[in-house]
């Protein structure tokens, strides 16, 4: 039986083959899987300890932040800026960026991290699987001259890796760096990450939707069609499942098939999700395991941001639902005034 390879020793040996992969690269990506082991560790620990709740304090998107959130930023920070790959780090936690190096100004370092250091963090007084998500991109300045902040307003098809860890019933961290995704999964009894789900992809098909039923009825109306046709296709299998924590309910749908929703709304017309910590990266994973991730217009890797905190409406998940959501939109204005969802939702596409 052939010894399992961790995640350190995949990244080195594979190095060769990545678009874009470097030493700088490789070592980042190592202090990411050991910001992760630490933060793995509070996390499984959270109801024995005095971390569970809120800190108190609000974050730049005036949500409560939890002391989870706080300790996983500040973790993801520290390790990350020690390394003398990083030049920038930007955070869905901070309202402004982080500049990197001994001057402070980013200077030196070849790339920028962008994260969300612990997504779903409303669910973890209730125990239930929670995330983080990241993506890193080169800098645009010059090294040796001072960041700014287009360096980090670049678009998904910049990147060159992207990944989450999952902290579930085990936790897993899944990475690309335009290769084709991988699994690593945790083994808590030597602390180390080992490839597990090995050239990642969707299902062929899938018959799963994720959305929060609350904001359907605000939905646009190709959601609310898309939805509706789901929903009557329970016959041909097709359900709803929805957890509430994003990294969650895409690793679900990325092993079973399916589809997660977050859709404008008219009170977001701009939806909710952010497309520099959330929605580029896992949009990057879902298009290497031969899925889609599009807003209310098109691809969301080719979406240019304008400010560090931008929101986007999201559709991404299996390539035959997503184009399912599209067909509605496409659909005749009538087909959702006559309130028929399997016309408007293209039959075609779901089944």
């Amino acid at each position: 039986m052939s010894k399992a390879q961790t995640f350190g020793e995949f990244i080195m040996d594979r190095q060769a083959e990545f678009p874009f992969v470097s030493g700088q690269l490789t070592r980042l990506l190592t202090d990411i899987g050991v910001a992760a082991k630490i933060v793995n560790q509070q996390v499984n620990r959270a109801g024995l300890t005095s971390i569970l709740g809120a800190s108190g304090n609000t974050n730049i998107q005036n949500e409560q932040q939890q002391k989870l959130d706080v300790f996983a930023d500040d973790t993801f920070m520290r390790i990350l800026s020690a390394g003398k790959s990083v030049c920038g780090i930007g955070s869905e936690e901070r309202e402004d960026f982080v500049l990197c190096g001994e001057s402070g100004e980013g200077r030196t370092g070849k790339y920028i991290v962008l994260i969300d250091p612990l997504d779903g963090s409303s669910n973890i007084d209730v125990n239930v699987s929670i995330g983080t998500i990241f993506s890193i991109v080169r800098r645009i300045t010059p090294m040796g001259e001072p960041l700014s902040e287009a360096d980090f307003l670049q678009p998904g098809t910049a990147q060159v890796a992207a990944g989450y860890i999952l902290y579930g019933s085990s936790t897993m961290l899944l990475c690309t760096t335009g290769s084709g995704v991988n699994g690593f999964t945790l083994d808590p009894a030597v602390g180390e990450f080992f490839l597990s789900h090995p050239a990642m992809t969707f299902p062929n098909r899938g018959n799963t939707y994720s959305i929060n039923d609350a904001v359907k009825a605000k939905s646009n109306s190709a959601t609310q069609a898309f939805v509706d046709g789901c929903r009557e296709a329970v016959d041909a299998g097709f359900r709803g499942r929805y957890i509430g924590s994003l990294v969650a309910d895409f690793h679900r749908n990325l092993i079973h098939g399916g589809i997660y929703l977050y859709p404008s709304t008219t009170d977001k017309p701009q939806g909710k999700l952010r497309l520099l910590y959330e929605c580029a990266p896992l949009a990057w994973i879902a298009e290497q395991a031969g899925g889609l991730a599009v807003d209310d217009s098109g691809r969301i890797m080719d979406k240019v941001p304008e400010s560090l905190h931008d929101r986007s409406p999201y559709y991404v998940g299996i390539r035959h639902l997503v184009e399912g959501l599209q067909a509605c939109r496409l659909a005749p204005e009538d087909a959702y005034v006559a309130n028929d969802p399997a016309a408007a939702s293209g039959g075609e596409h779901l089944h």
